[in-house]
Formats: C-alpha cells, structure tokens, sequence
C-alpha cells in the first residue's frame, strides 16, 4: 500500500508520519529545500520542529514521484490552494486511487467543498472513493503520539474501512462516517467559530462566555450543515462538537490566535503578516457567510466574525448588537 501526502505543513506531516505505521508512505513538500531536510534529518522544521519522523518517511519536491502508484493520496494543501495543486497532480492520480482532503475550509467564489472540488478536477474519477479525514486533531499533539481520534468519512463502505485501517494507529483511533458533506461543513465552519472564541479570550471574557459562544456555535454549524444535506448528528461527533472544542479553547489553534490578536486590538495584516501557517477561517468566514445567506440560514456569530475581520470593526463595539437580538427558542432553525 502506498499512499502520498501532498502538503508539508504541520497536519499533512503528521498524517504522512502516521501512514507509515502501516503502509509506504511519501511526503510532498513544494520547497524541494524542505523535502531534502525531512529526507536528511527526519523532523519537520518549518512546521513542526522538534518532533522526530519515522526513518522511513520519504518526502519529495516531485508530484509524479510522490503521487505515482499511489493507492491512496491525502492532499494536505490549504483550501485556497487546493485546486491548484491537484491540477498539476492529476496526471499522476489512477482513477481507482482514493483521494482524501484534509482541508478545513469553503473555497472562496465557487463556495465549493473540497471534495466537490476533487471531484470537479478529478472528472470521471470514482466519487465514493474521495472523502475527508477530519476531527479534533491539532497537528502537534498527534505527531508527539498523544491519543486522540478522528472520523474519515468517504460514501463507499470498503474504501472507508480501507482508509481507517491505514490511519489507525496505537494513539489515533479513526471511526468512519458516511456523511462527508456534514464533516466537511462541520470543518469549514468550526474554524470562523474559533476566530470569535479567540476574539472573547482577547476582550478578557471568562469561560461562561467561552462556553455560550461555543455551544450557539455549534447551532450555527448544524444550521447551516442541515440546510447543506449534513446529518444532524454528525455535529454532535468528532467532527463537529470534538473540532470545536479543540479549535475553540487550544492556544495551538491558528485560527483562535487570529481572533486573540483582534481582540487584544491589533491589525489583521501584521497578524497574518507574522505567521507562517495558514489560519482557513480568515479566508473562508466570507465563503460560509455567503453560503449561509444563500441557504437563507442565520448566522449572527459568523458574521459578527467577518465583520471584525473584513470591515475593520471593533469586536467590543459589536457585542452589545449581538446580546440584544431578538429573543428565540434554543433549537431555533434545527428543527
């Protein structure tokens, strides 16, 4: 079994570390620098420095060499630049080889999912062998083998098994779900919530706050999840409740740094000026926004969110506005 990781940066690392517990496993890195360095030293130091890769991981600055012959290929690559990359990987991509995206986001015009994407590029290629693998999985912790879970979720039964069985490992536990349109709704849109978890740790609000933000949250992303064809309860899952709560409270997370950063009064642009990972939520709030207003589902946090992040407005300024909407029902719009 052989599987390519297209995308070095600190999650598709990590799952390239975790493939080869069970199957030959090769790493795409774009900087052929970066390649070389994994090959030399086995550690990751753009992206996750001080954390020892399996010897046996081979990385390369190759497509064709990473993606040939490859039974499964996992595309790593942020949303923004999905589509891209995997244009220029086609060629080397069988039709039978199953295709996975880590990708948390909406790509930005189209409003398209990632494996709508895939499936857009890949035409003719089998669609229930492209899914995703998602959950509460920060990078870091899951490359230093500490036991979490995660869900892959693809529509055909024995490609799932198959992909759970590669990614299951001694400190991963992988589950399948069939619902690949809820668990990548459910990763979109957890990472434009952990913005505004980040901006309530910044304006110095406590854990009530924290937790109010996280569950409303949640119905936001079931709202629009449902509205998508989700199953409702994929949100109460791995990928969507476990997500959140990881992205919502981990200093590790990307996207809450961001939302911390807006909340302590900085500026968008120094802040993404000074990271070197990509934070999905800043690109994809606008997409989940528009998707939302096209679902005709409400959606006060996400948009408390774009507003901070698109218009230059102040989070405290806007927090009185979002306490005294109208009053409702708790599972209004869900049911």
């Amino acid at each position: 079994m052989k599987v390519a990781v297209v995308g070095a940066g600190s999650w598709g690392t990590a799952v390239a570390a975790i493939a080869c517990a069970n199957a030959d496993a090769v790493l795409w890195a774009r900087r052929a620098e970066l390649a070389d360095e994994i090959d030399v030293t086995h550690e990751n130091p753009s992206y996750l420095p001080g954390i020892a890769l399996p010897p046996e991981l081979h990385a390369t600055a190759s497509l064709e060499e990473a993606c040939s012959g490859a039974d499964i290929v996992v595309l790593g690559v942020p949303s923004h630049g999905l589509r891209t990359v995997l244009c220029d990987a086609r060629p080397f991509i069988e039709p039978a080889t199953a295709v996975v995206s880590l990708a948390k986001g909406i790509e930005q015009g189209t409003l398209r999912r990632m494996t709508e994407v895939i499936a857009e590029v890949l035409d003719g290629h089998d669609p229930g062998s492209v899914g995703v693998l998602t959950g509460p999985n920060l990078a870091k912790e899951v490359a230093a083998g500490q036991p979490t879970a995660s869900v892959v979720a693809v529509p055909d039964a024995a490609v799932a098994e198959q992909l759970q069985q590669v990614f299951f490992t001694p400190t991963l536990r992988v589950y399948t779900n069939p619902d690949v349109v809820g668990c990548e709704m459910a990763g979109a849109l957890k990472n434009v919530l952990a913005i505004g978890a980040g901006i309530a740790d910044g304006l110095g609000y406590g854990d009530n706050t924290k937790a109010a933000l996280m569950t409303r949250g949640l119905a936001e992303l079931a709202r629009l999840g449902v509205a998508c064809g989700g199953d409702p309860l994929t949100f109460a899952g791995l990928a969507g409740m476990g997500d959140l709560i990881a992205t919502c409270s981990s200093p590790q997370s990307r996207n809450r740094h961001v939302g911390f950063q807006l909340g302590q009064g900085r500026s968008l642009d120094d802040i993404v000026s000074e990271m070197n990972m990509v934070a999905e939520g800043v690109k994809s709030t606008a997409a989940v926004i528009e998707l939302a207003q096209r679902a005709n589902v409400d959606m006060p946090l996400a948009s408390f969110v774009g507003r901070v992040l698109y218009e230059g407005a102040q989070p405290a300024d806007l927090v009185p506005e979002l306490m005294l909407r109208k009053a409702k029902p708790e599972l209004h719009g869900i049911r």
